[in-house]
């Protein structure tokens, strides 16, 4: 264990310590962090791939105590490097994406072009290197014996841990916070598009029984259908669906007993920051209108808790700040989501 003696959770945060300005090394955690710096598929707005650099800088601007989990970072977080091979790979990569995306916005077809299509095949491939890299990461990890939290990057990031979790969990639900659906299939012929990563989780992990999601208001026919035709494994709380129930009389604390009766007994979060009211997250990668308060997924949290429900893993992605990462509250934002997310998981029962 670290020697906290001459540590002072009052005083301010250290970046020369690591995330939160915690003094604990990776030996020392009981949770251990992974950035996965990779945007290669976004397809408006692009920044993700700086997220869990920015995050961990705003993090020292997060005070220790959290009166849900007192003094739960005493357990040690840890957040590894960020590695610059991986982000590098998904620079040149977003280049040959923005090719592709342009040539489709105009009305081109990639398959008759040859320099295009080679080009698609490349980012498919690093698609598939990204996520075999991110299994292994985390995969080692859990080996291990800690746990492990994701920060993207865009919402493509987790797919090899959900993997990973999938050899340790033999079944396990998804509560997916997010303004998308995500469930489109090889989006702008992308396998590993962001907008595809819970039809990736659906199709290749059937250790996921359930797939819950929470404020989703931006979907195609498709994913709809998707979802209806899943004998069950997707339930969706549509965004409009919650405002109209809290509109008729139905308070926030039965929309969240709804959401949690819907999740098995052990659960993965997958939180995509969009999720947020726009306000809050204004340079993710593709903002819409409505979304949640912070305050309401932190209160949401803690009924999952409460419900005695085990949190085995989770994600935050798209946070972005954009071109001026000094001045937006996105970072800010995703940094205090992030210690509530690492409280909660080494809570105990």
């Amino acid at each position: 264990m670290a020697d906290l003696s001459t540590f002072d959770p009052n005083s301010v945060g250290l970046k020369s310590n690591n995330i939160f300005g915690l003094p604990f090394k990776e030996d020392e955690s009981e949770l251990v962090l992974l950035p996965v710096p990779w945007e290669v598929t976004v397809s408006y707005r692009q920044g993700t791939a700086r997220g869990p650099e920015n995050v961990f800088d705003a993090s020292m601007q997060v005070d220790l105590y959290d009166p849900d989990v007192v003094d739960g970072w005493k357990k040690g977080f840890y957040m590894l490097p960020v590695d610059k091979n991986i982000r590098k790979k998904s620079d040149y990569l977003r280049q040959c994406a923005e090719l592709i995306i342009s040539c489709l916005i105009d009305g081109g077809e990639v398959c008759k072009n040859e320099q295009l299509s080679d080009k698609l095949e490349e980012v498919n491939n690093g698609g598939k290197m990204l996520t075999n890299w991110v299994y292994e990461m985390t995969h080692n990890l859990l080996k291990e014996g800690k746990k492990v939290g994701l920060i993207g990057g865009d919402h493509s990031t987790p797919l090899g841990f959900v993997k990973a979790l999938a050899g340790v969990h033999e079944s396990f639900g998804i509560l997916q916070i997010d303004a998308h659906a995500d469930l489109r299939e090889a989006y702008e012929g992308f396998t590993y598009s962001h907008a595809s990563i819970m039809y990736n989780v659906l199709k290749e992990v059937p250790g996921v029984e359930k797939l819950v999601q929470v404020g989703i208001r931006d979907y195609c026919d498709e994913e709809l259908e998707l979802a209806q035709q899943s004998n069950g494994r997707v339930q969706t709380f549509f965004d409009k669906d919650i405002k109209a129930r809290q509109y008729e009389g139905d308070t926030w604390k039965q929309i969240c007993n709804d959401i949690i009766n819907a999740l098995p007994q052990k659960v993965y979060i997958s939180f995509d920051i969009d999720g947020l009211d726009p306000k809050l997250c204004p340079n993710t990668g593709t903002p819409v209108p409505g979304g949640f308060e912070v305050e309401q997924i932190f209160y949401l949290f803690k009924q999952l808790h409460a419900s005695g429900r085990e949190l085995i893993g989770f994600d935050l992605n798209e946070v972005s700040c954009g071109e001026h990462s000094a001045d937006g509250i996105d970072a800010i934002v995703g940094a205090r989501v992030l210690y509530k997310l690492c409280n909660y998981m080494v809570a105990g029962k």
